[in-house]
């Protein structure tokens, strides 16, 4: 398997003087220092995860909120890439909607240049808030994804290109640099379930990350994925899939819960919805119930929801999560739960969550270590045979 640790960069320091975020956060509650010394850290965090193994580091975009300081994942890597060597940068992903897709095509590929070749491509349409920040309709948001995206395409791969679209229009075009992995970086897309972006990825075999679903949901959304793949004469194998999971190593599950519960409650009350619930109040959800009609009866109220505040999140609701879902607690519990999920899933590829809730550096960096030292071999060394999803729904 391949492991991937996902990180935010959240502001560096909690907002403990409020029970809810405001939103927007004013700028008077913003600490240049410690936003520099965030940074600063975080490049210190990829460094550590080079010199243990790790296959690569997720980053992903987010704007106007102490959730996470990576408004710019091209930039990040720009960055992140003079400090490291071999290490993967995985972007789940880049908010095609809201920005012009040549600058997205341009800065990818000076992205890949700088990094000689690590950048990983997740595309994606954004979170309720960012269509606030961008004042963009949300029912507009699968065309503009999607005409984005073959703009980006033309632009990596032809010698020059013209588009005349919906949104967009380029005549006569070249773009200077190209990608350094050539015709262009993998691309990988975040789905959250529904059947157009599931068809849409499996029609181009594009590979697809899951969040962290319940089990049952899990089963139907990559049953249905790779019988859309079927449709174009391939089958899914697990190297194609990818799911996303909390993890947190210790010396026994119950120090786990006592170590990482008090992070993981600030970053579920907290950071986690920030600015979400007034989006949607403003702008409406564009999710369609029959995009999901697909989904068994028996886990139809499992299906996540949109991405609001979680709510009042206690410790308690930390022990059930992780009883049910998460992989934490001692080097061989979460060896176990980590490959148990895998197989379950059918996935050779994880993205794991170690940091949430803005830990303390020190306490980032330990956990980096325990898990590089004491599971990351095993889960290096095990590898994933089948799509038990797919075979389920015989494809």
């Amino acid at each position: 398997m391949k492991i991937y640790l996902f990180d935010l960069v959240p502001y560096g320091e909690q907002f403990t003087q409020f029970t809810d975020l405001p939103y927007p956060l004013p700028g008077k509650y913003f600490r240049p220092e410690v936003a520099n010394r965030t940074y600063k850290e975080h490049f210190k965090v990829w460094q550590l995860m080079e010199e243990l193994g790790f296959d690569g580091v997720g980053f992903n975009e987010h704007h106007t909120t102490p959730h996470g300081l990576m408004n710019s994942p091209n930039m990040m890597i720009a960055a992140a890439s003079q400090f490291t060597k071999k290490l993967k940068f995985f972007v789940m992903g880049h908010l095609l909607p809201m920005h012009n897709p040549l600058l997205i095509a341009e800065e990818t590929a000076m992205a890949d240049q700088f990094s000689d070749g690590r950048v990983i491509v997740g595309l994606a349409r954004g979170a309720p808030r960012e269509y606030h920040v961008f004042s963009m309709p949300v029912n507009e948001a699968r065309e503009r994804f999607e005409e984005s995206h073959d703009i980006i395409m033309k632009a990596w791969t032809q010698e020059t290109f013209s588009h005349e679209g919906k949104y967009w229009t380029f005549k006569d075009l070249s773009i200077w640099p190209k990608p350094f992995q050539q015709p262009h970086p993998p691309i990988w897309i975040p789905v959250t379930g529904s059947k157009e972006t599931l068809d849409w990825a499996a029609a181009r075999n594009y590979p697809i990350v899951l969040p962290e679903f319940a089990r049952g949901i899990v089963e139907d959304v990559i049953g249905y994925y790779a019988k859309a793949v079927t449709k174009t004469g391939k089958r899914t194998k697990p190297d194609d899939l990818m799911l996303f999971a909390d993890a947190y190593v210790a010396e026994s599950h119950d120090k786990a819960v006592e170590e990482f519960g008090p992070y993981y409650c600030y970053f579920q009350n907290m950071l986690f919805g920030h600015g979400n619930a007034m989006s949607l109040s403003r702008l409406g959800s564009a999710r369609n119930p029959a995009s999901y009609d697909y989904i068994r009866p028996e886990n139809k109220a499992l299906l996540a929801g949109d991405r609001v505040k979680t709510g009042a999140f206690t410790m308690d609701d930390v022990k059930k999560r992780v009883a049910e879902r998460t992989a934490w607690g001692s080097p061989q519990e979460v060896i176990e739960r980590i490959i148990d999920e895998a197989e379950h899933a059918g996935v050779n590829n994880m993205l794991l969550n170690v940091n949430l809730g803005a830990m303390p550096h020190d306490m980032h960096m330990e956990q980096i270590r325990r898990f590089g030292e004491t599971v990351l071999p095993a889960l290096h060394a095990h590898d994933v045979k089948r799509v038990k999803p797919a075979e389920m729904v015989g494809a």
